[in-house]
């Protein structure tokens, strides 16, 4: 469900959007960069499966939040990474993908194949929508080496990998990230955010992206807590 964009009232009964400051004035206030508009464009439709369109556009801000905090990274590199990272998934039937990311299941054989072919897939996609936009031969190599093994590669080739499986994880502690895997397997909010946070926390390579995720799941476990509930 989309946050609320607009008040249901004004308490205060005057109007002091003059005071609100400049989004270049504000920490955290992020938008996709014109090459990264493009590759949207493009990767959207493949995204639709699965709820990778939501999850990709909260991984660019998890990751360009990241990016602000960490230099030596190199935003022309993660953040298309982020935005094609799951593209693969368009080419797995969705029985066949939640089956793969049912609880429990990550450690088969048969789970780690179909992973394994989003993967491989998510890089060849990825490899055509980056030259359709004529970026550089050397940054679509890397980029697609990234996603290619983004799930189940168990280390970072770089600080910029780094940051792409951060961010990609990292989601999964957001309020939108407890909601779509509620409805993934029929759990609870609660019950979401135990499942979510354990497969999260100790799978961070950052100091950045652990310290983020700690917050977020503070945040998820006021939304889960019975003081939070009866406040409505």
């Amino acid at each position: 469900m989309l946050p609320r964009q607009n008040p249901d009232r004004n308490d205060l009964g005057e109007d002091v959007t003059d005071r609100v400051p400049a989004p270049s004035a504000a920490i955290g206030v992020h938008e996709l960069r014109p090459l990264d508009e493009r590759i949207w464009v493009l990767a959207a439709p493949a995204l639709k499966v699965r709820d990778n369109d939501v999850h990709s556009l909260y991984a660019y801000g998890i990751a360009s939040a990241l990016l602000d905090v960490l230099p030596d990274a190199d935003p022309d590199i993660v953040l298309p990474a982020v935005l094609l990272h799951d593209i693969g998934w368009s080419t797995v039937p969705l029985p066949e993908i939640m089956q793969a990311l049912r609880p429990g299941a990550r450690s088969s054989e048969a789970s780690l194949a179909v992973v394994r072919r989003h993967e491989v897939e998510g890089a060849r996609l990825a490899t055509e929508i980056l030259e359709a936009l004529d970026v550089p031969a050397t940054s679509v190599a890397t980029i697609a080496r990234m996603i290619d093994g983004h799930d189940t590669r168990l280390e970072a080739l770089s600080l910029d990998d780094a940051i792409l499986k951060d961010a990609d994880k990292v989601w999964r502690v957001t309020p939108a990230g407890i909601e779509v895997v509620m409805d993934w397997f029929g759990l609870t909010r609660e019950e979401s955010h135990r499942l979510n946070a354990h497969r999260t926390h100790d799978h961070l390579f950052t100091d950045a992206a652990r310290s983020m995720a700690r917050v977020l799941s503070a945040v998820a476990w006021v939304d889960c807590s019975p003081q939070r509930a009866a406040l409505g």
